[in-house]
């Protein structure tokens, strides 16, 4: 029983280390400098959209539109959630309600079982 308490709590200080080392990586690497490099700037820009444009494809690359009930709660909560950002512009409240209205769309109101 002690061998196993011993293991899990070498694995807990391992992933507590790795944590603040990457967490304390940019302050080590970037702390000095005034300005940040060019590429990180470009990086800070570009993958927030990047990565958002991955997100919806990989979503919605399952979506079968041979029925109504298989693609229209996916596309409805997808245009709330696009829609609610873009007016609230608050990622918590988008997400939330997108999940909320597809749920209740799957289990509700086009429930096939």
């Amino acid at each position: 029983m002690a061998d196993g308490r011993v293991y899990s709590l070498a694995i807990i200080a391992v992933v507590a280390v790795c944590t603040i080392l990457l967490r304390a990586f940019p302050f080590l690497v970037f702390g000095g400098r005034k300005e940040m490099p060019k590429t990180v700037q470009y990086l800070g820009a570009m993958l927030p959209a990047a990565i958002m444009a991955v997100l919806v494809v990989y979503c919605l690359r399952g979506v079968d539109f041979s029925a109504a009930s298989r693609f229209v709660p996916s596309l409805t909560a997808g245009l709330l959630v696009a829609g609610l950002h873009l007016w609230k512009k608050n990622i918590l409240l988008s997400i939330s309600l997108g999940t909320i209205c597809y749920m209740v769309l799957v289990q509700l109101v086009f429930a096939t079982g």
